[in-house]
């Protein structure tokens, strides 16, 4: 079993379900090392004084918060855990809500709530309480110096925390959004007809990072002792009209239109019979 990360307890009105928090995401990254090409040597970091230009010992370093104008007010971990809420490593639900309605941009990162020995029960009985009422819990926690708004729900089986934004964290669009131009209902149509063309049901398993597996081919062939060479950039065309592109794009992907209103239609009846059985058999 992975390391936990933090740990802590997950309470609901009276009931307090003692857990343990692991990352629910591995990512692909390749480490990098920095290293001096003359000899291979690695090149570390020091921290170094800027005003002595000497490397300062660990037991010389203190975090400290700028007020303003170079006045420092120094911070010892005594003051980071009195900054703490009393139950610091708790998670306290404060709100059940249907998860449509949290905008996917106030999610950070996700991680998996385990069960501390002894509390099997009472996690899974929160499980099935959740599952059955198809809401997530909504509330916040300390964790590394820091209170994250989270939401909790659940998946195939285990709580899932998803670490959030606070609202004043979230930049409003305001500031980018264009200005809108005028479109055709020709334009709007052929848009509409080409996104359905496309539409179909999520699958994660269809995507992988080939940016990765590129790289990683690159390092196998160095080490080969190959050359590589980047590929020069195509001059892109110049862009056609609107509707040409769309008219374009339509002749290159999918079926035709007639087609997939007929199958459609045929989904629909079967699920019609399927009903009718359905309300027969009660």
């Amino acid at each position: 079993m992975p390391r936990a990360i933090w740990s802590g307890t997950v309470s609901f009105g009276l009931v307090s379900i003692p857990v343990r928090m692991f990352a629910a995401v591995s990512e692909h990254k390749l480490h990098f090392n920095l290293v001096h090409r003359k000899d291979e040597s690695p090149i570390g970091y020091e921290k170094v004084c800027k005003l002595e230009g000497r490397e300062v010992p660990e037991s010389e370093i203190v975090k400290a918060y700028e007020l303003e104008n170079g006045e420092y007010v120094y911070l010892e971990d005594e003051d980071f855990e009195a900054a703490e809420a009393e139950g610091g490593h708790a998670f306290d639900i404060e709100q059940f809500v249907p998860i449509e309605e949290i905008d996917p941009i106030y999610f950070e990162r996700s991680y998996y709530l385990a069960p501390q020995e002894g509390a099997e029960k009472v996690y899974t009985l929160l499980v099935r309480a959740m599952e059955e009422a198809e809401l997530a819990a909504i509330g916040t926690f300390v964790m590394r110096e820091r209170e994250y708004l989270a939401c909790l729900r659940i998946r195939d089986g285990v709580i899932t925390l998803e670490r959030m934004y606070f609202h004043d964290e979230v930049r409003p669009p305001s500031d980018i959004r264009p200005a809108r131009a005028r479109v055709s209902t020709e334009e709007l149509e052929m848009a509409a007809t080409l996104i359905d063309r496309f539409k179909g049901s999520f699958d994660p398993k269809q995507y992988s990072d080939t940016y990765t597996e590129r790289l990683l081919e690159v390092i196998r062939r160095k080490r080969k002792g190959e050359e590589i060479h980047a590929v020069p950039e195509v001059e892109p065309e110049e862009a056609p009209d609107l509707i040409a592109a769309l008219r374009a794009s339509l002749e290159a992907h999918g079926r035709p239109r007639q087609r997939r209103d007929s199958t459609r239609r045929a989904s629909s009846r079967r699920q019609s019979r399927g009903r009718s059985r359905s309300r027969a058999r009660r």
